[in-house]
């Protein structure tokens, strides 16, 4: 009978499966130069197109983790972008970021071919922590001051806080799940310690340790599994091919 074509989509990284149920109905997709409907199955051997472009699944689950040096852009393309992240990473179709990093800032970004699970680690719903290691030319803020990012505070209308929040030398160790846009900068100059350097070292069960600035780790098959329970997937219920 062939696979879903919601499920074929996000297996090709184009989409989560919710997100390609969106391009369905918009008729986007075409199965066989047919317009697909939901609940449409994908034969074995059928072309299948979005936009007029051949989509494919990319293969077994993938995902990389990257050590992003200062500088570099997470983006595929961008003309005012100097350099992007994926001049650091071998050529994997589908292959997309999970979450982003800002230009100025370090540290561990993972990248997949899996559309699900790349969209549930980066949706707050999942509460994936992240940790991050801030460095800034005030020093250490007191314990006063990080309980109060504990607490939560307003800082441009909108709520921010962190998970937990401990000093370290030269700056502190905060653990977040939302991922605001430059969240851990906007609570740091909130408590009036400004971001001098900031290093992203964890990311679910994903740790940075030893990865040299520029290098990328493929995860190993456990590390996957790992990584997919963390917000509850598996696998084998997706049925992905094992190399």
């Amino acid at each position: 009978m062939g696979e879903r074509l919601q499920k074929y989509l996000a297996r090709a990284g184009v989409a989560s499966r919710r997100k390609a149920e969106e391009l369905i109905r918009a008729g986007r997709v075409t199965i066989d130069g047919r317009v697909a409907r939901l609940g449409d199955r994908v034969p074995e051997g059928a072309e299948v197109l979005l936009d007029g472009r051949p989509v494919a699944p990319a293969g077994p689950p993938v995902v990389l983790a990257l050590h992003k040096p200062r500088g570099y852009t997470t983006t595929k393309s961008d003309p005012h972008a100097e350099r992007t992240v994926y001049e650091l990473l071998p050529e994997i179709p589908g292959l997309v970021a999970v979450g982003r990093l800002d230009r100025d800032s370090e540290g561990l970004l993972l990248f997949t071919n899996w559309g699900e699970l790349a969209h549930r680690l980066a949706h707050p719903r999942f509460q994936v922590p992240k940790v991050y290691r801030a460095y800034s030319r005030r020093g250490t803020p007191p314990p006063r001051l990080l309980k109060r990012l504990e607490r939560g505070l307003v800082e441009g209308g909108e709520r921010l806080f962190a998970q937990k929040a401990r000093p370290a030398p030269g700056g502190a160790v905060l653990t977040l799940t939302e991922g605001k846009k430059r969240e851990v900068r906007r609570m740091m100059r909130a408590i009036g310690y400004p971001v001098e350097r900031l290093v992203r070292v964890k990311f679910g069960p994903v740790r940075l340790a030893g990865l040299a600035p520029g290098r990328w780790r493929k995860l190993d098959e456990e590390e996957l599994a790992e990584l997919a329970r963390a917000v509850r997937l598996s696998l084998k219920e997706e049925a992905w091919p094992r190399s």
